[in-house]
C-alpha cells in the first residue's frame, strides 16, 4: 500500500498545478501514479484551485473521522487464521485457502503478518512460522546485459571521432532526483540532463529526448555503467541507432572521462544536493560553463569548439 502524500509532496503538486502541468506530468515528476494525483486534486482541491496546506488538513480530517476497521476483528476470519497458523500454514497459504470460498471473508498475507507482530501473543504465533516470520531476501535481477566494453571498436578506444559518449548519473538523497551526465570521449563535450528519479523508463526517455537534438554523426555510441537506471537504454539502439556498451561492474576507470567530469559537476552540485530545488536552467548553465572552458588536452580549445568544429588533435587522451 502506498504511503499517504506528505505536505512536501502536496506543496510540489500545488506548484506544478499552478504552473499548468498536466496530471500525468505531475505524477512523473513526484514519482506517484496518475490516479493518485487525479484523486488528490478531486478530493482535496477547491474547484479549479489546489492549496497544499488546505489539502493536507482535509486529508488529515478525513482520516481522523474515518472509522477504523480491522480485518482480524471478524470472528470467522480470526478463527480461520489462528487455525491455519496452528497447523503450520504460512500466511500466504492461509490467504490462498480462503480465496477458494468467494463468499467467505478474505485477508492479505501482509495483514496477517501485521496482526502477528501486534498481537499480545506475537511470539507464540511467530513460533509456527518458517524463519519465525522473516521473509527470505531476494536477489535483485541483474541489469540486462548489453555489449561488453571489450567489444568497443578501435575508433572509440582511440577517441578518433565525435559522438562516442560515456554515461553515468549523479544522484541526490533518495527521492530528490539527480542528473544524467554524458561526456563525448573525443571533445569532452558534456551533456547534463536533470531527472526526477532513477526509474529506468524515465531515464531512457530523458536521454532519448536530449540526444534527438544532435545530428546523427554526433551521437554514435554510449558506454554506460551497469546501474539499473540504464536497464531500458537498449531502446536507444532502435530509436537513435546508437551503439551501446557497458563497463564491467566495479570498474569506474573504464569510464574515466565521465568520472572526472562528474567530479567537476560536483563542484556546483555537492553531495547531498536536493535536485528538486535545482532548475533546468541551473543545469544548463553549468553545462555551458564546462563546455566553454578551455582544456589543455584540446590545445586550449573549448569542448564546444571541438565538438562542433572537429579540430581536436588525434593524440588527445
Amino acid at each position: 500500500m502506498a504511503a499517504h502524500l506528505s505536505i512536501q509532496e502536496r506543496d510540489r503538486i500545488a506548484q506544478l498545478h499552478h504552473q499548468g502541468h498536466e496530471q500525468k506530468e505531475i505524477a512523473e515528476i513526484i514519482g506517484r501514479s496518475p490516479s493518485t494525483i487525479s484523486r488528490e486534486l478531486r478530493r482535496n482541491g477547491t474547484g479549479q484551485s489546489y492549496f497544499a496546506a488546505q489539502a493536507h488538513e482535509r486529508a488529515a480530517t478525513r482520516r481522523r473521522e474515518r472509522p477504523i476497521t480491522r480485518k482480524m476483528d471478524n470472528p470467522e476470519l480470526n478463527e480461520a487464521v489462528r487455525e491455519g497458523l496452528a497447523q503450520g500454514w504460512s500466511p500466504e497459504q492461509i490467504v490462498g485457502y480462503l480465496k477458494r470460498n468467494p463468499e467467505g471473508p478474505s485477508i492479505s498475507g501482509k495483514s496477517i503478518y501485521t496482526w502477528i507482530g501486534q498481537d499480545e501473543y506475537s511470539e507464540h504465533w511467530r513460533s509456527f512460522l518458517r524463519r519465525r516470520g522473516k521473509r527470505p531476501s531476494r536477489r535483485k535481477k541483474p541489469t540486462p546485459p548489453g555489449a561488453p566494453i571489450d567489444g568497443r571498436p578501435e575508433v572509440i578506444e582511440q577517441r578518433l571521432r565525435l559522438g562516442d559518449f560515456e554515461g553515468d548519473t549523479i544522484l541526490g538523497p533518495p527521492g530528490t532526483g539527480g542528473l544524467v551526465t554524458l561526456v563525448d570521449r573525443k571533445s569532452r563535450y558534456t551533456i547534463i540532463i536533470k531527472i526526477q528519479s532513477k526509474e529506468a523508463d524515465h531515464v531512457q526517455r530523458k536521454i532519448r529526448d536530449r540526444l534527438k537534438e544532435l545530428d546523427p554523426e554526433r551521437r554514435r555510441s554510449i558506454t554506460f555503467d551497469n546501474g539499473t537506471e540504464f536497464a531500458r537504454c537498449s531502446r536507444l539502439e532502435k530509436h537513435l541507432q546508437l551503439e551501446l556498451y557497458y563497463a564491467k561492474p566495479g570498474c569506474p576507470y573504464q569510464r574515466g572521462t565521465n568520472e572526472n567530469t562528474n567530479g567537476l559537476i560536483r563542484q556546483f552540485f555537492p553531495k547531498g544536493t536536493d535536485f528538486r530545488d535545482v532548475s533546468h536552467h541551473d543545469v544548463r548553465q553549468v553545462e555551458n560553463l564546462l563546455n566553454t572552458r578551455p582544456r589543455q588536452c584540446l590545445d586550449w580549445k573549448t569542448p564546444a569548439e571541438v565538438f562542433f568544429e572537429d579540430s581536436t588533435p588525434d593524440d588527445c587522451i
